[in-house]
């Protein structure tokens, strides 16, 4: 038998229509949009605003939008993966939910979760499904409704983060294209500085935990800056270094979009011009899960065949790392 890789042959999003921008969030809380644009590079990002939605809706809107650009039988997938930290509800799993609704019935599913690294994880399963050879057609989703955990009396947080979701196809590939290799690590230092402080088996939810709103998001921002700055630049570079890349080799970054001086100091630490550092964090903010899979839906037409990308994640936990691809076609325009 040949040698197969995995790579990614198709690209579906979505984003929902309200437009959460800085002047908005001026009459919210204490902040300015100089303040937020200077620090996070961050100008507006999108919101669900039907409380009757959740993660799993932004899931199968971005995955209808692949499946239709792919003219693909959602009944040829074989596993719907969902890498989200905001699913529907506790224990059933929602991607089970978002395949049943996309028609993909012969596909098993399960959700993913690694705070912001989720994708970058998924990638790594995805792919090693697809090596394995028992699967053919995997749909890694990267969704997230981030403004379901947000308290929006805090400023620390609600300026970060987005809805969205985001979509890819995994298949066998034999011109060696796809996934190349793979840097993954975790710290649960992390756990400390970056969490959801109740509901979960640690602290269950009651009305205790509500009246203190300890079920929204926390983070030590300097804390979390510092561990993602050095792990996330440090990820990519060592990955270049494994392959032999140099900087001249690399044809793009795609990076986790959780902040614009995070980016840099990774684009810096890799040596690469800042023409080739793919960004979206001013329209969408962080959107956690989905930021990488929105950054291919974005860019897809600039993406061409044997291109070398380099993704590179850092989320709570700690989670992070970075994956090396040789892209897998080109779009027609």
């Amino acid at each position: 038998m040949s040698e197969i890789t995995a790579a990614i042959t198709a690209v579906g999003g979505y984003i929902p229509d309200y437009v959460l921008t800085n002047a908005i969030l001026e009459t919210m809380v204490d902040t300015n949009d100089d303040w937020i644009t200077s620090r996070t590079g961050i100008k507006e990002r999108r919101i669900l605003k039907d409380t009757s939605k959740a993660t799993g809706f932004l899931a199968v809107k971005a995955a209808e939008d692949l499946l239709a650009k792919k003219q693909l039988d959602p009944k040829e997938i074989d596993l719907v993966l969902l890498a989200s930290t905001t699913p529907d509800m506790p224990v059933a799993a929602t991607a089970a939910y978002v395949a049943t609704e996309i028609g993909a019935t012969n596909a098993f599913a399960y959700d993913l979760q690694a705070a912001c690294s989720s994708f970058l994880y998924g990638m790594s399963v995805a792919s090693s499904y697809i090596m394995s050879r028992r699967y053919s057609k995997i749909l890694l989703i990267g969704a997230d409704k981030m403004s379901s955990i947000i308290d929006y009396t805090d400023r620390t947080t609600c300026i970060i983060f987005g809805d969205g979701a985001g979509a890819v196809l995994f298949e066998p590939n034999h011109q060696g294209l796809g996934h190349q290799d793979e840097y993954l690590r975790s710290d649960g230092v992390g756990q400390n500085f970056l969490r959801i402080e109740a509901g979960g088996s640690l602290n269950p939810a009651s009305e205790e935990t509500i009246k203190e709103r300890k079920h929204y998001l926390f983070q030590e921002g300097k804390t979390v800056f510092k561990f993602a700055v050095s792990n996330m630049a440090d990820a990519a570079a060592k990955v270049m270094a494994k392959n032999n890349l140099t900087k001249d080799d690399v044809d793009w970054l795609i990076p986790h979009q959780a902040n614009k001086r995070i980016i840099s100091a990774t684009r810096e630490r890799m040596g690469l011009e800042e023409e080739k550092v793919l960004m979206n964090i001013g329209r969408y903010g962080n959107t956690t899960s989905a930021t990488l899979p929105l950054l291919l839906y974005d860019y897809e037409q600039q993406l061409k065949k044997g291109q070398n990308l380099i993704f590179a994640a850092f989320g709570g936990g700690f989670t992070w790392g970075a994956a090396y691809f040789k892209w897998a076609y080109t779009t027609d325009n």
